[in-house]
C-alpha cells in the first residue's frame, strides 16, 4: 500500500475519532480497508453514548466489515485506528484474521500492540497481524490530548462553581 493511500486512509480513522469528540466521547476512530482499497468498515467510540464497555471503535469497524462481507473472517483487509488497540480490541483483530494493523497514538496505560503488552506477538494465537505503529502519531496523540485537556477545564470550572455556591 503506498503512502498515499495509507494517508487518506488515516484521515478518514481521524474524520471519525471527531464524530466521538462532537459527542464527547475519548476520539477514537477507526476504518477497515478491503485488499481491493475498498472501506468495509468504519467505527468511533461509543462507550459512553451506549453505555457499552465494548463500544470501542475497532469493534464497531470490525462488525460492520463483516456484514460488509458476510464474513467473519477478514483475511487480507487492513484496519486504521488513530489510537493503539486495547486488550480487548487486539483479540478481536486476532480473531477476525485482520492482515495489517497501521494505528497512530500509542497508549501507555492500556496499549496491547506493543506499550503494556503486545498480543500480535504471542507465539501461541494462530494468528498474528502485522502492526505499524505511529502512523499519524503526533495528530493522534494531539487529538486525545486536547480531548482531555478540555475535560480537566470542564472539572475544574465544575469544581470551582460549586465551591462558590454556584450549582
Amino acid at each position: 500500500m503506498d503512502s498515499q493511500a495509507k494517508k487518506d486512509y488515516m484521515e478518514l480513522a481521524f474524520a471519525e475519532a471527531k464524530k466521538a469528540e462532537a459527542q464527547d466521547e475519548v476520539p477514537i476512530g477507526a476504518v477497515i480497508v478491503a485488499p481491493d482499497g475498498k472501506v468495509i468498515g468504519r467505527g468511533y467510540n461509543r462507550r459512553e453514548l451506549d453505555q457499552d464497555a465494548t463500544q470501542h471503535a475497532e469493534i464497531i469497524a470490525i462488525r460492520q466489515a463483516n456484514q460488509s462481507l458476510g464474513t467473519w473472517r477478514l483475511e487480507d483487509c487492513s484496519l486504521f485506528v488513530t489510537l493503539e488497540p486495547c486488550p480487548m480490541c487486539a483479540g478481536a483483530i486476532i480473531n477476525a484474521r485482520i492482515k495489517d494493523v497501521y494505528f497512530g497514538a500509542l497508549d501507555p496505560k492500556a496499549g496491547a500492540v506493543g506499550s503494556v503488552v503486545d498480543l500480535f506477538a504471542v507465539e501461541k494465537f494462530n494468528h498474528h497481524p502485522h502492526a505499524i505503529r505511529g502512523l499519524y502519531r503526533d495528530q493522534a496523540s494531539q487529538l486525545l490530548k486536547a480531548f482531555f485537556q478540555k475535560i480537566r477545564q470542564r472539572q475544574k470550572a465544575a469544581k470551582a462553581n460549586k465551591k462558590s455556591g454556584n450549582n
